[in-house]
């Protein structure tokens, strides 16, 4: 499922990031915690160049812990931390990552502006604050950070992508100016296994998205990486063979019927996706780091 689009106001945030893009001292990127390289911006990269970076992993309370502490250690493996002589620098500047959920704000508060200072650049005289620019994919939850850090709602905060439409700047009490940004897609998405992730986990609008194909590689995936939280949700006696009949299965569990009892699957493909965006399925990871093994032997259709 390659995705190609060119809404106007990605174009137009990608524009005011660019801009916006060498006043900064740092860049803070939000990443979706269960999906952090599918959710990782190439063209942010590309614009910020050398520039510092805090990593947020957001939504950790819905991912994997395990697989989230595997994704912390091999964001900051790719990158030296500050002051680590025993690596050279790397292509896309230094880098810190952070975990985080939407119960930690008190966490969020203390330590997203601790590590901006840690890997801004020395400022000296009056009038000299860090500057940073909080950026990431839509509905990563990049206003909801904003709202945290300034504790109060200055951000429109909402479940569906594309909700920030302006560039907007705060100032926080520590006196760090942050500015946070619509997200942004790139153009064309054509890593098929990517797509699939961005869209069950809810960063592409539903319009642009076919449910049932969705839904297949979701089902796939929690047979192979999670079945006993399929088992425990949709309370089935056996473990479906392949997602196609996994989807019958739910569809058949929870009413999802036409005429002559034959399921409809939009209907059972879009329970499947919401009670994963919503985290009743329980703490699922879309992906891994290299290096840890996924369990396979499990069809992804019928």
């Amino acid at each position: 499922m390659a995705i190609q689009w060119y809404p106007g106001h990605m174009t137009k945030a990608r524009r005011m990031i660019a801009e916006s893009m060498p006043s900064q001292d740092v860049i803070i990127e939000v990443l979706d915690a269960r999906m952090p390289q599918a959710s990782e911006n190439p063209v942010v990269a590309e614009l910020r160049g050398q520039k510092p970076c805090v990593k947020v992993l957001n939504k950790s309370d819905l991912a994997d812990p395990a697989v989230t502490k595997a994704w912390l250690r091999h964001l900051e493996a790719e990158h030296p931390a500050p002051g680590d002589a025993s690596r050279e620098a790397s292509p896309g500047g230094k880098v810190l990552a952070i975990a985080l959920s939407a119960t930690q704000s008190s966490e969020a508060r203390r330590r997203i502006p601790e590590l901006c200072k840690r890997l801004a650049p020395p400022k000296t005289g009056p009038g000299k604050v860090v500057r940073a620019m909080i950026v990431g994919i839509p509905n990563v939850g990049k206003s909801t950070i904003i709202n945290t850090l300034m504790e109060r709602k200055v951000a429109k905060v909402g479940d569906e992508p594309a909700v920030t439409k302006s560039q907007q700047l705060v100032t926080l009490k520590s006196g760090m100016a942050i500015s946070d940004n619509p997200g942004i897609l790139w153009p064309k998405i054509d890593d098929e296994a990517a797509s699939f992730r961005l869209a069950v986990g809810g960063a592409i609008p539903d319009t642009a998205i076919d449910y049932q194909s969705v839904a297949l590689f979701a089902a796939g995936y929690f047979l192979r990486r999670y079945p006993e939280l399929l088992v425990a949700r949709y309370k089935l006696k056996d473990l479906p063979e392949t997602a196609a009949a996994l989807i019958e299965e739910i569809g058949r569990r929870r009413g999802c019927l036409r005429g002559g009892g034959a399921v409809d699957l939009h209907k059972a493909s879009d329970i499947l996706v919401h009670d994963f965006r919503a985290g009743r399925l329980g703490r699922i990871s879309l992906e891994e780091p290299p290096g840890l093994e996924e369990p396979s032997g499990i069809e992804e259709s019928a």
